[in-house]
């Protein structure tokens, strides 16, 4: 069994993500995401959140530019229609 998973992985290694295809390489396929915006909007949170460490927030725009490099994400401008 453990070699025949071992194949499996190898064969289909082009399907993981990896450094240079962060998403995997599945090319050719797109999915569109509709955002609600109708009421009712989701709740008020009943405490405040809690900032994020520089560390953690440093870690987060670093992935968030990787996203927007490879085409995944783009950044909206505040008065561009979603």
């Amino acid at each position: 069994m453990r070699h025949e998973l071992i194949y499996v992985l190898y064969t289909y290694n082009n399907a993981f993500t990896s450094d240079n295809e962060p998403l995997g390489a599945i090319k050719g396929h797109e999915v569109d995401i509709t955002l609600n915006i109708d009421r009712p909007y989701p709740p008020v949170p009943r405490r405040p959140s809690y900032p994020a460490s520089s560390r953690a927030r440093e870690a987060l725009e670093k992935h968030i530019q990787e996203l927007i490099q490879i085409g995944v994400q783009r950044n909206v401008g505040h008065n561009e229609e979603v």
